[in-house]
Order: structure tokens, then sequence, then C-alpha cells
């Protein structure tokens, strides 16, 4: 998911904004606690463990967060676990990176980014090898997640930490072009040489698809790469719309503190 802590404008600096995302968090699951919600299904993220090179991660594998987005996730997940009781569930999902069309477009994540750039410029220029390892999953397969964790019994996700995804759906950051690259015709694709952005790792998914009840993703980038086709096709999507702010978080964070719509701790004025 998109980086909250990038800052665009100079005016946030990462500290602040994963500590303002951190301790809200926590605050959101003391109150649900406190209302009698007994089951707490906390967002988190694969992307908690940064730079790994050996095999497979697991849920038990040790966290290495690269950002600040990372690192708040890691931190809220530390703060829930002990809230734990009889009465209160809470389940952790680390999500891989998502991807797929929505009502309001995220094109701020690699694999829309990729087909939006496919779409309006029908060329893909890496700036990097495209080497680094990620886990995709589909925006439908995450919510279809939720859903089987709030179904499931009390014992399966008390407490638990889930990675969100299917072990075959890591790949490669050039796998990932290559194949958004094949799906748009007339699409011309190019690699750099090795990127700035160090995180890598490869993930296993047997947990969620061996103990989480009715679990399974029925999604992989192909099909996510045709289904964004199919809709930018349907709409007649503009290089106007794919950079619009609306679609890309920093973006819009920097438009709405540029324009004094929220301040430093992100609350309306």
């Amino acid at each position: 998911m998109a980086e909250l802590s990038n800052d665009p404008t100079g005016q946030l600096s990462p500290t602040i904004t994963y500590d303002i995302n951190h301790k809200g968090s926590v605050r959101l699951a003391e109150l649900a606690k406190q209302a009698g919600v007994r089951r707490f299904i906390y967002m988190s993220s694969c992307s908690v463990y940064g730079v790994a090179t050996d095999g497979d991660i697991t849920e038990e594998s040790a966290v290495n967060p690269q950002t600040a987005y990372a690192e708040c996730k890691t931190l809220v997940e530390r703060d829930l676990q002990p809230m734990a009781d009889d009465n209160f569930s809470p389940t952790f999902m680390r999500n891989s990176t998502a991807f797929g069309a929505s009502p309001r477009m995220r094109f701020d994540i690699v694999l829309n980014n990729l087909a939006g750039l496919a779409w309006t410029t029908k060329e893909i220029s890496m700036t990097s090898d495209g080497t680094p390892w990620r886990p995709l999953v589909h925006a439908l397969d995450i919510a279809k997640s939720i859903y089987c964790a709030l179904e499931a019994p009390r014992d399966i996700i008390h407490n638990q930490i889930f990675n969100v995804g299917d072990s075959a759906q890591n790949y490669q950051v050039r796998q990932i072009a290559e194949i958004v690259a094949a799906t748009f015709p007339g699409c011309q694709l190019s690699f750099g040489e090795n990127g700035s952005d160090n995180r890598s790792y490869r993930v296993s998914f047997d947990k969620i698809n061996t103990q989480l009840p009715g679990f399974k993703c029925e999604w992989n980038a192909e099909r996510g790469a045709k289904q964004l086709y199919d809709v930018f096709s349907q709409i007649d999507m503009t290089q106007e719309m794919f950079e619009s702010r609306g679609f890309t978080r920093l973006k819009q964070l920097e438009y709405l503190i540029r324009t004094q719509q929220i301040d430093q701790d992100f609350f309306w004025k």
C-alpha cells in the first residue's frame, strides 16, 4: 500500500506520520474493546518483512521494516497483541501488495501503476532491474480474507497473524512488468540498473490457505492485468485521469496540506 510516511511536502516527518497512525490505530482498538467488540481485524502488511533472503517468510519470521509505514504496522501489532483476552480477539492480516480495479482506484501500487503507464503511454520504462520480489494479492481476495476471519471459529483467529495471499503469487517486479506489457497491446518494456529500493521478500501463505476456513485466492497478476485493461477500455481512460491526485494518495495529501484543508496530524481544519 501507499507509503504514507513519504512526505512530498517536506512539512511532515516520517516519525510524526507513523506515530499518528500508530497511536490512532491503537486507540481505535481500545475504543472497540470498551464498546464490546469481540473481533478486531487489523489490516497489516507484508512490508513489515522488509528485506529477507532466507527462503519464504512465514508468520513466525522476524520482521525487518524498512519504511515508516512498515514500522507503524509493526508497532500496532506489538501493542494490540497484549489486549487479547476472553472477550476480545484481535487478528492481524499481513496483506501482500494489493492490485485490481476499484471504485476509487489506486495508481500508486505496483501492478496498477504499471497498467496505467502501459495504457496511457504504451511504455513501461523501469528505473531498476526489477529483481526484487513482491507478493501480490487482489483487493477482492483481501476482502475475502476479512470475511473468512470474521466467520471462522474463534480459536483459529484469536490473536493470530495471517499472511494474506498465495505462495504462487510471489513475483519479481520484472515479472509483473512483463505480465502487464504482454496484456496491453503495443506496450514497450525496458529495465534499468539496480534501484534504490532494497525491499525484497518472498512470502509463504501456507497458514492462511490451510488454517482459515474458506480462504483461497481467486485472482492472479495475469487476471488482474486483464481486468484493468478491460476497465480502461470501457471508460476510455485518459492520461489526465491516470495522473489525477485523487488516485495517488501522496498527491492527494500534498494537495490537502497545500490548501490547508488538513493539519499536520491529518485532521480536517
